[in-house]
């Protein structure tokens, strides 16, 4: 996890606008399982992919999802095509997605997130309800388990 700590550290530093969503931020909102990726939400716009690419770029980024494992590279074809970035790199994986399922684009994500204090800094997350909306919408194994964590999470804060 301290790996994963270190990639979003980079995305604060780097100031990509984003929001953290997925597993991380579960365990940001105190979910006890153990998850092996950033998920974060963000604009889709050239200046913030670029600040992406800048996070990452001595990481050994690759395209996760080609067969071929192509460098992470951005273009200005590129960054106007782009709908979803699934990178490798060498602290784990980091997925940008520009929506997410149960909740909305980028603009609704944003909305509906809070700032919470990680051992990196500050770092926008998906509120409590929202990321419940987001796994309800996923609907897999681990995302029920994280779903009753969050509920129970929830019910102790009197939220």
């Amino acid at each position: 996890m301290s790996q994963l700590n270190k990639l979003v550290e980079r995305l604060i530093v780097s100031r990509v606008e984003f929001v953290l969503v997925g597993g991380f931020a579960a365990v940001a909102h105190g979910v006890s399982l153990v998850t092996q990726d950033i998920d974060v939400c963000c604009r889709f716009a050239p200046q913030n992919l670029r600040a992406i690419e800048t996070a990452v770029a001595d990481l050994h980024p690759v395209h996760r999802m080609t067969p071929q494992k192509l460098p992470f590279v951005l273009t200005d074809e590129l960054c106007a095509s782009l709908k979803n970035l699934y990178l490798n790199t060498d602290l784990g994986p980091l997925d940008c997605l520009s929506s997410v399922l149960g909740v909305g684009d980028f603009d609704e994500v944003k909305r509906r997130s809070i700032e919470l204090p990680l051992p990196i800094g500050p770092c926008p997350v998906l509120d409590i309800d929202a990321l419940i909306a987001a796994k309800e919408a996923t609907n897999r194994t681990h995302d029920r388990m994280t779903i009753l964590q969050l509920k129970a999470i929830k019910e102790r804060q009197g939220l």
